[in-house]
């Protein structure tokens, strides 16, 4: 696993970038095919794609600052280091809806109808994005030996099961190992074999790889050909996407927390909970 896809002198190009680049332009013409069925043309979805890109980077990276604050108090120049990672695709979400307000009011287009076009096109993209994740060594799982009670229990107590592991003998640390024969072992200089050197760790990355293309397929083919109030297929995807957050983040590493609470579950609960009554509401006015 290398970042470097290639080097052009001191260019150098990553998986991380391709795969975003690929991400971008998918979800462009993906949106052109959706908008050209809501009358919508393609220099204003093309437009759009770039505003909603904007704030939801925006949005990704003060979500991810506001959440290690203590750390960006110290060191207030790092806050746009994005270069340095430290991106949160919830922050994306909600930089991206408040994008979509703005870009819809100017515009004067309807940012629910907009969100539906645009919907499709992230969960795709986030899906083709791991691959760029899994090149990096983030998004990262705890180590496949991990005992199922420990990974599904709060974060903190993880790290407690992982300090009585560090002390066991050698030996004991092998027969934890054989127990679970699955895993990927990454390199000592990506994030994850710097906190899990030499240890096979949960793919969390192609797991929410898998289930983002699984609920893309599902909101292409089925959810985005019935007829139903705009914003449905947006409110949709947050709930698509938030059940996905909530599973794979059992099995990752590196997750943001809230006090002693994984930060992407109680988001992505508060999430699918507005979700639901705004489908409600939107398609009981329609």
């Amino acid at each position: 696993m290398n970042p470097i896809l290639f080097s052009i002198g001191k260019i150098k190009i990553t998986y991380y970038g391709l795969m975003y680049a690929i991400s971008f332009i998918l979800g462009i013409e993906l949106g052109k095919r959706y908008g050209k069925q809501k009358g919508i043309s393609s220099d204003t979805i093309e437009n759009y794609a770039f505003a909603a890109m904007i704030s939801g980077l925006i949005g990704g990276r003060l979500y991810y600052v506001l959440f290690n604050l203590d750390y960006y108090i110290n060191y207030p120049a790092d806050i746009i280091a994005v270069w340095k990672g430290g991106m949160a695709i919830h922050g994306g979400i909600l930089g991206g809806i408040i994008g979509t307000c703005i870009y819809g009011f100017i515009k004067k287009i309807n940012p629910l109808l907009l969100a539906d076009i645009a919907a499709p096109s992230l969960l795709l993209g986030q899906a083709i994005g791991r691959i760029g994740n899994f090149m990096n060594g983030e998004i990262y799982g705890v180590p496949t030996f991990t005992p199922f009670k420990v990974i599904f229990t709060l974060k903190p107590k993880f790290y407690e099961w992982y300090s009585y592991y560090l002390s066991l003998p050698f030996s004991e640390k092998m027969n934890f190992k054989e127990k679970v024969p699955w895993g990927i072992v990454f390199p000592e200089s990506s994030p994850a074999g710097s906190e899990f050197p030499n240890m096979a760790l949960h793919p969390a990355m192609f797991y929410e790889l898998i289930l983002n293309l699984i609920g893309f397929l599902f909101i292409w083919f089925f959810l985005k050909n019935k007829k139903y109030a705009d914003g449905t297929i947006a409110c949709s995807y947050i709930i698509i996407y938030s059940i996905i957050r909530i599973f794979v983040s059992f099995f990752r590493a590196e997750d943001l927390m809230f006090f002693d609470i994984r930060a992407p579950h109680l988001i992505s609960i508060i999430l699918i909970v507005v979700s639901i009554m705004v489908i409600k509401i939107i398609n009981r006015k329609n």
